[in-house]
């Protein structure tokens, strides 16, 4: 399965290829999509909306693995990527690639086994995970890598699924 994770933002979106099956995962690719500083955050989107519909062409992923959103204490930059995972959800679907969405503490329960995991944490292990020689960068890089296998290791698991659908055990 080739998945293609995507960490949003409106200046930076990370982007990782990885294709999996049951029992490994390996790297494809991996970079990131930039706006420039001072472009009116409508001309940004329209060129995110550009740039993302041809990588998800070039790349030609199976799904895709969006991060969603944890505001935090800056609630004005989380409007602003909100934007951006907005056009990035539109993107997907208008390339017809079926879209699945994983919060911040899933992705470190998948990658590290620890739901309130550290950064350099989740970082290394996807180091290890994909059998890199180093942490990929810049973290947005990283952090959609490590969405990509967290989709990979929970539709790739074998755990018993009903009508398409894992159960919880």
């Amino acid at each position: 399965m080739r998945i293609l994770g995507i960490d949003p933002g409106v200046a930076t979106i990370g982007f990782g290829l990885v294709e999996a099956d049951r029992s490994s995962a390996r790297m494809v690719t991996y970079g990131t999509v930039t706006t420039p500083a001072g472009l009116p955050l409508s001309r940004r989107l329209f060129q995110i909306s550009g740039d993302m519909e041809d990588l998800i062409g070039k790349l030609k992923p199976e799904v895709i693995a969006v991060e969603e959103l944890f505001f935090n204490n800056n609630i004005t930059t989380g409007i602003a990527v909100a934007h951006g995972r907005g056009v990035i959800l539109l993107s997907a679907e208008k390339c017809g690639v079926p879209l699945f969405e994983y919060t911040p503490s899933q992705v470190k329960m998948a990658v590290v086994g620890y739901g309130k995991a550290e950064k350099r944490q989740v970082m290394d292990m996807t180091r290890r995970l994909l059998n890199l020689k180093s942490v990929p960068r810049p973290d947005d890089a990283a952090d959609a890598l490590a969405l990509a296998l967290c989709h990979a290791r929970s539709f790739t698991s074998r755990l018993p699924q009903v009508n398409g659908v894992k159960e919880t055990i």
